[in-house]
């Protein structure tokens, strides 16, 4: 996107979209990038313009949105009713059809949202996944789809891993997991346990959530 400054409109009252905001503005300033302002909102704020109207007026290049699609939706669509043109990112939170529903299709272009995975993907292992889940129910699965099947899958790998059912064993064994192959990407689990793994870009085109790029830890 070539930005070279931003403006990051949080969800201020979720450790979620504290701490997204937080890493946002780490890696974009270590990567040169000015944080023109920092907002804020709380859930179930309805009505952004006033706070949509200051940040229109700083002509930021990209604008930052780590939130849930209940508030986002809505801001996204008045941000467009301001004549706010920019690209608008923001989180897996986005990830819901009531983003289109509420924002509508035209509102929604140029904007972007960094996910778990995309079942657009054409890796082997996501297209043999998307197949099976929508010939058992009818549907594309979404994130919480992949990433409740890649929790069971780590769980079966922990266990054989450690030999038996034991907990504290499972414990260790699962701390040691690396380059897990996963639908949600290859991942090893780090010292505070959390998954290491890649990340996709969704893209909003005309309403259609199209996998724009992965991007590798």
């Amino acid at each position: 996107l070539n930005a070279k400054n931003a403006v990051i409109y949080c969800d201020n009252s979720s450790d979620y979209g504290k701490g997204l905001a937080q890493y946002f503005e780490k890696t974009f300033t270590e990567k040169g990038g000015v944080i023109l302002a920092k907002e804020g909102f709380v859930k179930d704020d309805r009505d952004f313009r006033a706070t949509l109207t200051k940040i229109k007026s700083l002509n930021p290049d990209f604008i930052y949105v780590p939130g849930y699609y209940q508030e986002v939706a809505p801001l996204i669509k008045q941000a467009r009713e301001l004549g706010i043109t920019v690209p608008i990112g923001g989180c897996d939170g986005w990830d819901s059809p009531d983003m289109v529903s509420v924002a509508g299709p035209e509102a929604l272009n140029n904007t972007y949202f960094t996910n778990h995975y995309s079942s657009q993907d054409k890796d082997p292992k996501v297209v043999k996944f998307v197949e099976a889940f929508k010939a058992k129910y009818n549907k594309d699965p979404d994130a919480f789809a992949a990433l409740g099947y890649d929790s069971v899958q780590i769980m079966v790998q922990g266990l054989k891993d450690a030999g038996e059912a034991d907990p504290v064993k499972l414990k260790e064994a699962l701390e040691k997991i690396k380059d897990f192959e996963g639908v949600t990407g290859k991942m090893s689990i780090d010292d505070q346990h959390n998954p290491v793994k890649a990340g996709v870009i969704i893209e909003f085109k005309d309403g259609k959530q199209v996998m724009n790029t992965r991007i590798q830890p």
